[in-house]
């Protein structure tokens, strides 16, 4: 009996980056879960269109967490690639301290930080499982924020730069059964930041490339990361070239 396609699971995938990346995983040949928080209309069509499966869950809540992973698993049986994708943001200037609630802190890393934790610890035993070259595979997208002292707030800019550290320790902690990898965009052509008028003139103007990313530039990296059996620990910074600057 022929071995079942490799099952990836990306989060926040029914739009933006987390949707290229889903089409770029299933052009890989995985069979992919699609997720959402809110969009499920979105995230089943994305799903219809790839011959994948969709879940919602809302990844702050830590029973939710581990309902998806099972639901991944009852569905599929396995799980070889886990995308972290889904991520908040929202716009506090960083002398701004009064807005910065304690609750803002808990909000952001609950989803940005604590959930990727969470999905990974949950998927631990399946990704060890996975016959893919190179064993199982954990990508989580972080931020340029993370990286220089930039980004729409301290508290996300913070979590960012957690996950990045995170990214490092777990492969440290899990290889060689499981390959974890990061890639850490800076501003992505989306229909979020399509007013974001200053930001989109920086990267005009100061990044070598000229250009801010399309969300294809962040697919491109998770693949290969993806299919390269030994890089592990990874934090790629996929800002253009403007941290040169």
């Amino acid at each position: 009996m022929p071995e079942r396609p490799w099952v990836a699971l990306v989060t926040g995938s029914a739009s933006g980056i987390g949707a290229a990346i889903a089409r770029r995983m299933s052009a890989d040949g995985m069979v992919v879960v699609v997720h959402s928080r809110t969009s499920r209309d979105a995230g089943l069509d994305l799903a219809n269109e790839l011959g994948g499966t969709y879940e919602q869950a809302d990844l702050a809540d830590e029973i939710e967490c581990k309902a998806l992973i099972d639901a991944v698993i009852g569905t599929h049986g396995r799980l070889d690639v886990l995308v972290n994708n889904a991520g908040i943001s929202w716009p506090i200037p960083h002398d701004d301290l009064d807005a910065v609630t304690a609750s803002v802190w808990r909000r952001i890393l609950d989803v940005n930080l604590i959930a990727p934790w969470l999905l990974t610890a949950n998927a631990l035993a399946y990704l060890r499982a996975s016959t893919k070259p190179g064993g199982g595979a954990v990508v989580n997208i972080t931020s340029h924020a993370g990286v220089r002292p930039k980004g729409s707030s301290i508290p996300y800019a913070a979590s960012k730069a957690a996950l990045n550290h995170t990214t490092r320790l777990l492969a440290a902690a899990l290889g060689p059964d499981v390959r974890v990898n990061a890639v850490a965009p800076g501003l992505v052509d989306t229909p979020m930041t399509a007013e974001w008028t200053e930001a989109q003139r920086l990267w005009r103007e100061a990044a070598p490339m000229g250009r801010a990313a399309q969300p294809d530039d962040v697919a491109d990296i998770v693949s290969a990361l993806v299919a390269n059996t030994y890089i592990t620990g990874e934090v790629i910074l996929l800002d253009g070239g403007l941290n040169l600057r």
